[in-house]
């Protein structure tokens, strides 16, 4: 493959440093300009990467006016490009106002060569991977599922099932640690299926009180109980003609999981207190962070359920096994609020692109996203670090005093061993790290972490 010339621009006035600055570039495709005019053309014509340009343009080259202005037009029209301003030595202050604008660099004259070319190389490798990302994003953006980046092996395979199973009707179960994007994936499902002109529903079973959650899925008559001073639609019939989310259904009470089934396979339903069988159009999308197979040994969800439920099941990678995608999602993160923030802010520095890929994200996407929004509000410059996004990675000296940080990450690191061991077997796993089933349910759930995951890899 060859190699792609490098495109340099450069802006200066002064025929005689105009020559000499060309001489420190002789392996580049370099263009030139003398004012703004000429600069704005070749900029149009060539689009190079980087340009170099000096301050003191004309009209007026004894001021700065000129050149500040040039600047701002360069990046209005190529905000991606590179601009490196030339100043005398006593200009420092302009320099960083130059900066301020959006400016790349400065040198201070007189040139010398070697340090010259040193900073425009670094500006060129810096373009060219910020171009890179920016084409690996228009990759991932070209998906049809809005909003949901997937540049890793593991959530491509995912994309690619969701646009399978949408155009169907099959009831399909999404299963991923808390904060992998379940809803997100449901709703694209639901943009992506012929339902998407009509409502999409989500319930989370979880998050209502059990003696609530009937009617509130199925709805219910006047006088049906006390309180109920009139007929309520529920939620099924809302979501009748389109989708319906049932989020978290392995905290379904026991007792609802029956009625849940017979809906499922009637499609008609009953209200709280009505004798009326209503029918309902409705595709079913649920979700879990839980391992139904456990629940079901358990003797907390229906195993006829579960098979209704599982038509289709959706294994959703945490964020912590996304490797090959993890740094282009954080970056799109920091795009889109550094956008809403309206905060110039060009990336993460070396020591948060060190933390996001050492951290082991027990919160997983939802918690990088927490993070992140956090960073750009906290930010003092234009490079996002790794103490703004709370995450000090590697510092073993500062961790060694902290007593429960220490024990939080051995325990983290014992539970991850002791499942991958057992390939996701809780009962296993509890036996070898010494504590009873329900201990490590908990520290499972304290620690955002699930066996679904070293199943999965255990299979394939």
């Amino acid at each position: 493959m060859t190699e792609q010339v490098r495109k340099l621009l450069i802006v200066e006035d002064d025929p005689g440093l105009l020559d000499q600055l060309k001489s420190c570039f002789e392996g580049y495709s370099v263009c030139t300009a003398g004012n703004r005019e000429e600069a704005i053309t070749e900029l149009r014509r060539h689009e190079p990467a980087v340009v170099l340009q000096d301050l003191h343009l004309p009209p007026k080259p004894e001021s700065m006016e000129e050149g500040l202005a040039v600047l701002a037009e360069i990046l209005r029209l190529a905000p991606h490009t590179k601009v490196v301003v030339l100043i005398e030595n006593v200009e420092q202050a302009i320099a960083m106002s130059a900066i301020g604008q959006g400016a790349y660099n400065f040198y201070k004259k007189p040139v010398e060569s070697e340090t010259l070319q040193l900073i425009v190389n670094r500006a060129f490798a810096i373009s060219e991977l910020e171009a890179e990302n920016r084409r690996l994003q228009h990759q991932v953006n070209e998906s049809p599922l809005d909003g949901i980046v997937a540049a890793s092996e593991g959530m491509l395979a995912v994309c690619g099932m969701i646009e399978k199973v949408a155009p169907t009707d099959v009831t399909t179960l999404l299963l991923g640690e808390s904060g992998t994007g379940k809803e997100l994936l449901a709703r694209a499902l639901h943009r992506l299926s012929p339902r998407a002109d009509n409502n999409f529903v989500a319930i989370n079973c979880a998050a209502i009180p059990e003696n609530l959650l009937e009617s509130e899925l199925f709805g219910h008559e006047k006088g049906a109980f006390t309180g109920a001073h009139k007929q309520t639609v529920g939620k099924v019939e809302v979501a009748s003609g389109g989708t319906l989310f049932l989020d978290e259904i392995g905290d379904m009470p026991i007792a609802l999981q029956a009625k849940m089934l017979r809906f499922l396979q009637e499609r008609v339903i009953e209200r709280v207190g009505g004798r009326e069988e209503i029918s309902v159009d409705v595709r079913v999308v649920c979700a879990t962070n839980q391992n139904p197979q456990d629940l079901i040994k358990e003797g907390l969800f229906r195993d006829d359920l579960y098979y209704r439920v599982s038509e289709i099941t959706i294994n959703i990678p945490p964020y912590r096994e996304r490797e090959e995608g993890r740094l282009i999602l954080a970056r799109t993160l920091l795009q889109k609020y550094a956008k809403l923030q309206r905060r110039a802010i060009n990336g993460f520095a070396d020591d948060a692109v060190h933390a996001i890929e050492a951290y082991s994200w027990p919160g997983n996407v939802r918690e990088l996203e927490n993070k992140i929004k956090g960073a750009v509000i906290m930010a003092d410059g234009k490079m996002v670090t790794a103490a703004d996004l709370q995450l000090q990675v590697g510092d073993e000296e500062s961790e060694s005093l902290n007593l429960r940080a220490v024990r939080a990450s051995a325990e983290s690191k014992a539970i991850r061993v002791a499942l991958t061991k057992c390939y996701g077997n809780v009962s296993k796993a509890a036996e070898l790290l010494g504590v009873t089933r329900p201990t490590l349910y908990d520290l499972l759930n304290k620690y955002g972490l699930s066996a679904d995951g070293y199943s999965k890899k255990a299979a394939s």
